[in-house]
């Protein structure tokens, strides 16, 4: 599955929020049934910015949301995503 969080930031804080996205994602990275994950900045909008995981299930992904250095680190940060649907199941190739 693909996990998606977009994010609007003020250009004055884009360096600050990038070294918390790297911070959420190694939380996320160190979680069982974590596959991969790739930080992006809009080429049009450089206001916007991503954080895009993939997780071998569901499952996986649930349960790292409930880990406590996800929940210190990360959770924190998805709060002020973008409010919309972030999880794709990801077809079979």
């Amino acid at each position: 599955m693909i996990a998606i969080a977009r994010f609007n930031v003020r250009l004055a804080d884009a360096g600050q929020f990038h070294r918390e996205l790297l911070t959420a994602q190694a939380a996320f990275s160190a979680c069982p049934g974590y596959v991969g994950g790739h930080i992006g900045q809009n080429l049009d909008d450089s206001s916007l910015w991503s954080l895009v995981t993939t997780w071998e299930n569901v499952g996986s992904y649930r349960r790292a949301l409930s880990n406590n250095q996800v929940k210190m680190v990360a959770i924190p940060l998805l709060a002020t995503a973008i409010d919309e649907p972030g999880a794709y199941e990801a077809p079979d190739n």
